[in-house]
């Protein structure tokens, strides 16, 4: 092809009437409308889920409450289906709360991991997973941490696990089963001393709470009114020469005031102030094995 050939050259047919039939169709008056309408439409959604999620539609009364809800069931995005396993000692706005997550709300942008690592954050959650099965439906299950004692520091009760972690959540009146105890360090050294009263039931269904002193030693309070001062050492060894002796001369029935145990082999009773049975007066105020 020569140079004046190519100056007279032309686009084909087909690009000609593609470029000037969508620029016909851009040029439209209808087209431009719409376009302009969609873009409005999706910036005011995005306005108005974050009004929603920041809470500024949140009064009573207000016609807006759960409108990110109402507006992604119709795209079919609402928490229409949840299901949570494992809880125990909660209930599932404990669960749902966390997250951002209620019956019926907005599930757009939601992040299943990030919603695992949220939930294991809590402090009464020992491990979690949450999966989300599209488009409108979540599946969590929970482990709970299992409330072992009440730990009492200062004026203010907390629920333990056997780790000695504090589980805020839970309200220490509804578990006052669980044993008490007190004093620095003792919400981590509780479990081997109930660890140690598995092999003497008589004193462990009795115990009322235990008193940590100085972080080296026990002294246990019954639920009559008893209390027992444990030594640093051989501590299961002491349990058993108390079960011994509540075994042979029930003991503990006596109206005693409490037992020390602090010296190596000896067992030293306190009685109370009222007079003494002819069974309490064999047993001597210090007794050696």
């Amino acid at each position: 092809m020569n140079l004046s050939a190519m100056m007279y050259w032309k686009k084909p047919r087909f690009q000609r009437w593609r470029r000037t039939r969508f620029t016909e169709i851009g040029n439209r008056r209808s087209v431009r409308f719409l376009a302009r309408a969609g873009a409005l439409g999706i910036l005011a959604l995005a306005v108005s889920f974050g009004l929603q999620d920041g809470g500024h539609l949140k009064y009573p009364g207000s016609p807006w409450e759960n409108a990110s809800g109402r507006i992604a069931s119709l795209f079919g995005f609402a928490a229409d289906g949840i299901r949570i396993s494992g809880l125990k000692y909660h209930d599932a706005e404990a669960v749902l709360t966390p997250i951002g997550v209620r019956p019926g709300g907005s599930l757009i942008g939601f992040d299943a991991a990030n919603a695992r690592k949220l939930l294991e954050n809590m402090d009464w959650v020992l491990s979690a997973k949450v999966m989300r099965l599209f488009p409108n439906e979540l599946e969590i299950s929970v482990v709970e941490r299992e409330p072992f004692a009440l730990w009492q520091r200062g004026g203010s009760h907390y629920v333990i696990d056997e780790t000695g972690s504090a589980m805020s959540s839970l309200d220490p009146a509804r578990l006052s089963r669980l044993p008490l105890v007190t004093g620095e360090g003792a919400q981590f050294a509780i479990s081997e001393l109930v660890n140690q009263l598995e092999a003497h039931p008589r004193l462990k269904s009795r115990l009322l709470a235990a008193a940590r002193v100085g972080q080296r030693r026990w002294t246990l309070h019954l639920d009559n009114g008893v209390s027992i001062a444990l030594p640093e050492k051989d501590v299961e060894k002491a349990l058993a020469r108390v079960e011994e002796l509540d075994q042979r001369y029930e003991l503990l029935s006596k109206g005693i005031k409490g037992i020390d145990l602090r010296i190596a082999g000896r067992v030293t009773v306190m009685v109370s102030e009222a007079p003494a049975t002819v069974t309490e007066s064999r047993l001597k105020l210090s007794q050696r094995r």
